[in-house]
């Protein structure tokens, strides 16, 4: 069976890495000159750092497992610290702990990121009547007629926002925090609800590291990956785009790329929801014009390396999250030299942090360049943690349209869109546009892809521990 693979992010990937496990012949299509999608790394100052996705969530298994599988596993780290902060209300205070995803079990947690008013507003939802979720509601629609808008826009949405780059009064509760979404449907009262996740959570004995990242940068990971598919007998190619797809009448699909056309018996569509829907336009329209709906943020991100004698005083912790409210450019910063021992090692007479800014529907600050995307980001920084030294290296780098939102709907969306690719044997969609931003979600939804191509060919995968490595 030789099954295309279009799109050589870290979805596509894994989708080729089960796919070889299945026993398919695989080629994998990447439009530009590398692999990897949102996970890359570069250098700064003669460092190596990460200038994508810098973590992955450990309590999901799916891209630790798999960056074990292709030789990762001793390089595996988690954080150094994972104490975080909330510039909020014109001072850095630190980030409130026991609460899902900012909401609390207990207000009074919240003190000193929340206001006196906004705490007591908060209580009140324990004797508040209950308010209907539906099929779907807005994370920040539902958390504010119960808890108040404060927390909202001081908590929630900094911690959503630095998952999606979007608006908490958008984002779907049942899709970005659906453990949230179901306490809703089940407690008349957001904070019980709160408090049986908690309760179910400890009851599970989760042990371990929340997140974990890869000595060297989480951008590793995708040329592992990739390595191992080659070894396998994968055929990977860059700098080649694919323009057409059609299905063939005796069965398969024909895709068009580079100037010829490829002869498969499945296709796995890994790209961003607008190229699948050009792709997928004339085969399957009514899933084209669902994808073309798709919404994406875009963001920058910032990459600052300083003498540390030049500093004043070291900041502490992991960094600090931004809430919107607040009127400042940047959304977030995170002090890499302190989060990830790796590369504070590289070079101790360094220190390295980065900030990230653009916000769905805001992204007009990126229109300014990459010098003043610099000069506004210092700006903050010395407002939040009083930073003047001027930095001996910057690095820019842009992700346009990088993140796909989550409006309410969003499942049902994806749902149709499966549903219309059903009745097509061997084709399948994978990446950030379905089932979850996060790494572990992307090699998930990759894996589910190839599966769904495997299984129309009446093709089993082999076990888990079979297939290519390192």
């Amino acid at each position: 069976m030789h099954v295309i693979v279009i799109g050589g992010g870290i979805s596509g990937l894994a989708a080729a890495h089960h796919l070889l496990r299945g026993g398919a012949r695989v080629t994998v299509l990447e439009s530009t000159d590398r692999l990897g999608g949102k996970l890359r790394t570069g250098r700064i100052a003669d460092l190596d750092v990460d200038l994508g996705a810098e973590s992955m969530l450990a309590r999901r298994p799916e891209a630790v497992d798999l960056a074990r599988a292709v030789g990762l596993g001793d390089a595996l780290q988690p954080p150094a610290t994972a104490t975080a902060s909330v510039w909020t209300r014109g001072e850095l205070r630190p980030m409130p702990t026991g609460h899902v995803m900012g909401v609390p079990a207990d207000p009074a947690s919240l003190g000193g990121v929340i206001s006196p008013e906004g705490v007591a507003r908060a209580a009140e939802d324990a004797e508040l009547p209950r308010t209907g979720v539906g099929q779907d509601v807005a994370v920040g629609e539902y958390v504010a007629a119960r808890l108040g808008r404060e927390i909202v826009d001081r908590l929630v949405e900094p911690l959503l926002g630095g998952v999606y780059a979007g608006d908490a009064y958008r984002i779907s509760m049942r899709a970005a925090v659906p453990k949230l979404y179901e306490a809703a449907r089940r407690e008349r009262s957001l904070l019980a609800g709160v408090r049986a996740i908690q309760e179910r959570t400890a009851a599970q004995r989760q042990e371990g590291p929340v997140f974990m990242g890869i000595e060297g940068g989480v951008g590793r990971l995708p040329g592992a990956v990739a390595d191992a598919c080659r070894a396998a007998g994968a055929e990977i190619l860059t700098g080649v785009s694919a323009t057409g797809l059609r299905r063939v009448k005796q069965g398969g699909w024909t895709v068009t790329a580079g100037g010829r056309t490829l002869d498969a018996d499945g296709v796995v569509l890994a790209v961003p929801a607008p190229v699948a829907a050009r792709l997928l336009e004339t085969e399957v329209p009514a899933a084209a014009a669902e994808l073309d709906a798709v919404e994406y943020a875009s963001m920058a991100l910032v990459t600052l390396a300083f003498r540390r004698r030049n500093l004043t005083r070291t900041p502490e912790g992991s960094g600090f999250l931004v809430p919107p409210v607040d009127g400042h450019a940047i959304k977030a910063s995170t002090f890499s030299s302190n989060k990830w021992s790796w590369v504070s090692a590289q070079d101790p007479d360094l220190f390295v942090l980065r900030t990230s800014l653009g916000r769905y529907g805001e992204e007009e600050v990126l229109r300014r360049d990459d010098a003043d995307l610099v000069e506004l980001s210092l700006r903050d920084l010395k407002a939040a943690i009083g930073l003047t030294a001027r930095p001996v290296a910057r690095v820019v780098t842009r992700w346009e349209n990088g993140l796909p939102q989550y409006p309410v709907g969003h499942l049902d969306r994806v749902a149709r869109v499966r549903r219309d690719l059903a009745v097509h044997p061997g084709l399948a969609v994978c990446g950030a546009a379905y089932d979850g931003v996060g790494i572990p979600a992307c090699v998930a939804s990759g894996r589910a892809a190839a599966e769904t191509v495997l299984r129309a060919s009446g093709t089993r995968t082999r076990s888990p521990g079979a297939g290519p490595s390192a």
